[in-house]
């Protein structure tokens, strides 16, 4: 899958990557909704926040699953062929992910 130029990068995933990318966020979703779920129902607050943390904690896992994927395709093929400005990019990347 390429670009054009002045696009957004893209990334081709193969089916099994997708596949279970898209099943955390699904379970992720499915967590949020029961968020709204438990606060329209007056649960009480440290049971949500337990709740919260749990979602937080499903995204972290997301984040580190893509993240690993990301050093070792785009980031280890990008070196390969010399393009070392990707170490620029990835430093940018921690910056923001490590507020």
């Amino acid at each position: 899958m390429e670009s054009c130029p002045g696009c957004q990068k893209t990334k081709a995933r193969s089916g099994e990557e997708m596949k279970k990318l898209c099943n955390r966020l699904s379970r992720i979703e499915g967590q949020v909704r029961g968020l709204r779920e438990m606060l329209q129902k007056d649960v009480y607050c440290t049971d949500i926040l337990v709740q919260v943390s749990a979602v937080n904690a499903a995204l972290n896992s997301f984040s580190r699953e893509l993240l690993s994927e990301h050093l070792r395709t785009c980031v280890a093929d990008n070196l390969r062929q010399g393009n070392d400005e990707i170490i620029e990019e990835l430093v940018g990347v921690f910056q923001k992910i490590m507020k």
